[in-house]
Formats: structure tokens, C-alpha cells, sequence
């Protein structure tokens, strides 16, 4: 996956592509080498609910953990709103995250959704590539029927 480029400029449209393009290819569980061009390695942060993950390496470890525990995963984004400054930006992101998770010995696996409330920081890279360079997951709210993490 090729993050999208805008021309020599971050806009909302080149922001909004790159999350649902991120969601992609989490959701396909993409090999590491076509996620990690899309974050800058060095000072690349990461919060996430269960950890905090730093550089490319960091990354690496969280998403080998849990590309190996949730399964059939569908994120769908409903809100990217950025607050563009020249070539970096915060965004407001929230998406809908369904998916499956099983927990041995359980004898099913169980159904998790979620509506994550996130804010990232993206910059312009080379060609106006949209770079991660800071994802925090402000809250999970459970939609009904959910499992717990």
C-alpha cells in the first residue's frame, strides 16, 4: 500500500484518504514493509490503549501482537477532521472498529466493537506523502453486545 500524496501539501482530502488507506491495511493485517513507510521512524509515538509504542520498532512489536489476536477486523472512519498548519497536522479521527478476538480455552471466539476516538499528527513528506508521526487513542466507546478488551 502507497500512502496518498497531495501536491507538495497536506489538504484534508490527502488526510482523509491516508486513514482510510491506514484502515485498510490494517484490517487486510498488510505485511510490515507496506505499513511502516507510512510513519516517520524517528519520533514516531504511539498510544495505544494497552501500550505505548516508539519508532518503527515499537510499532513492529504492537502490530505482530495483534495482528496474531484480533481477526476479521473491519475499521470504518467516520470522522477525519484536520487542523492544517503548513506542513504538519493534527487530526480529530474516529472510526468504527468491529472485529473477532479469541481467548484460549474459550470454546467461540468473541465479537468486539468499538467507536475509537483518536487525534494524530501527520506531516507532508517527500512529494507530499502524508506521514503518521503521533497516534493516541483517546477513548473506546463499547457499542452493545460488545466483549471487553
Amino acid at each position: 500500500m502507497t500512502a496518498p500524496t497531495a501536491t507538495g501539501a497536506l489538504t484534508a482530502e490527502s488526510i482523509r484518504a491516508f486513514a482510510e488507506g491506514w484502515y485498510r491495511a490494517l484490517d487486510v493485517h498488510a505485511p510490515l514493509n507496506e505499513v511502516l513507510p507510512l510513519m516517520v521512524d524517528d519520533g514516531l509515538e504511539m498510544v495505544f490503549p494497552e501500550a505505548t509504542a516508539v519508532g518503527h520498532e515499537g510499532f513492529r512489536a504492537w502490530y505482530e501482537a495483534v495482528t496474531h489476536r484480533f481477526f476479521d477486523e473491519v475499521h470504518t472512519v467516520t470522522q477525519v477532521e484536520p487542523v492544517i498548519t503548513g506542513g504538519t497536522a493534527t487530526v480529530q479521527v474516529v472510526v468504527n472498529w468491529q472485529a473477532r478476538i479469541w481467548d484460549a480455552p474459550a470454546p467461540t471466539s468473541a465479537w468486539l466493537g468499538f467507536d475509537a476516538r483518536q487525534t494524530w499528527e501527520v506531516k507532508a513528506g517527500a512529494d507530499g506523502q502524508v506521514l503518521l508521526t503521533r497516534y493516541v487513542v483517546d477513548g473506546l466507546d463499547p457499542m452493545p453486545g460488545s466483549a471487553s478488551l
